[in-house]
């Protein structure tokens, strides 16, 4: 039987590999081995965790956190090549633009094993971001470039990559089919629109953890100072990364909004279903604001998800608190067609494909 080991290292990347997991436990022709590498701690990924998301538990947990870029990506590709080694799988499947997707494409690279690249082809063309570096690197090392949308196929090719050796498929964006299935069980599992008194579609979700943002002083009080301004209409909530919470109280810079901790899956999924719209810099909550039918408001310069922001679902407001409200009113008397087709359907049963015909 082939064997496939796939790198993970943070929740939004389990919840991506839970869909491509249970359709290789369905078919039972290859053997899965999870490593999650540690590089995002989280309390809630308990065994609890696992069960309630049926997520496969890692076979391997490396616990390698709390390093700067360097130090954590090398530590990385030392214990994955030695996973490797000891597993001797067939091909390696990597997912996104963490340390941990460039340290596994890295180490198989290294070891002349076939590298699979979910979301292959995204690019912000901001290379002080990490996550721009990591994924580009990881492309052009991969074997498999699985592109989520056209544009990432556009992308790879103006980057020259049909003279490369890689395979270019566009399969869709997997976050959609996990948005799918843990929507109906987040709606029974979830009870936090009750417990934090919230009336649907009368308030914002907010999430704000970008380095770019959360380092640069003025550009953090200017977001906060839009989301007071938007929480005069609408009541603000805002799950705050340890992160900014901690350079918010450093800088003493408070706002009337409803802030409370970091929540798990489900509840930031009933979160999204039941808001008025999103407000965030977050690449992966652009998408789930849109799978969940809600605009959303884009606290960056620039986003990978040019879709959104074309066909009228999202916007790049930057840290401009005027060009932030202004945004917030517009959207508020704006309808748009959230059936439209961006990201595919059965997007894990074709990527398993794909996987098939590689091995």
């Amino acid at each position: 039987m082939n064997k496939i080991v796939t790198i993970l290292g943070a929740r939004p990347q389990f919840v991506k590999a839970a869909v491509l997991s249970r359709i290789i436990n369905k078919h039972k022709d290859v053997e899965e081995v999870i490593v999650h590498t540690g590089q995002h701690y989280d309390a809630n990924m308990s065994d609890i965790f696992f069960e309630e998301m049926d997520i496969p538990k890692p076979k391997y947990n490396l616990a390698i956190n709390g390093m700067g870029h360097g130090a954590m990506t090398g530590q990385m590709l030392i214990e994955i090549e030695g996973v490797l080694t000891k597993e001797n799988p067939d091909l390696v499947v990597v997912y996104g633009d963490t340390n941990s997707t460039l340290a596994g494409a890295l180490a198989a690279k290294k070891m002349n094993i076939k590298i699979v690249h979910i979301e292959a082809g995204l690019r912000s063309y901001n290379m002080k971001m990490p996550e721009e570096i990591n994924r580009i690197l990881t492309d052009r090392i991969s074997d498999l470039l699985l592109c989520p949308t056209e544009t990432a196929i556009e992308n790879l090719q103006k980057e020259g990559y049909k003279n490369l050796p890689a395979k270019m498929v566009k399969c869709g964006d997997i976050m959609k089919d996990a948005v799918e299935y843990y929507s109906k069980i987040s709606e029974e599992k979830s009870s936090i629109i009750s417990h934090l008194s919230l009336i649907p579609n009368e308030f914002v979700l907010a999430t704000i953890h970008r380095q770019e943002n959360t380092d640069d002083l003025e550009k953090l009080k200017e977001i906060f100072e839009g989301l007071a301004l938007i929480s005069k209409e609408k009541q603000v909530v805002l799950p705050l990364h340890p992160r900014t919470k901690a350079i918010l109280a450093a800088h003493q810079l408070t706002h009337d909004l409803k802030i409370i901790d970091p929540v798990g899956y489900f509840d930031m999924l009933t979160l999204l279903k039941k808001c008025n719209l999103v407000v965030t810099d977050s690449g992966g909550l652009q998408k789930e604001a849109f799978f969940n039918k809600k605009h959303c408001i884009i606290a960056r310069e620039e986003t990978e998800w040019v879709e959104l922001v074309t066909n009228g679902f999202a916007k790049i407001v930057g840290s401009n608190k005027e060009k932030m409200f202004k945004t917030f009113n517009d959207f508020q008397n704006s309808e748009a067609d959230f059936e439209m087709d961006l990201f595919g359907e059965n997007v894990g049963e074709k990527i398993y494909e794909e996987i098939i015909k590689l091995l």
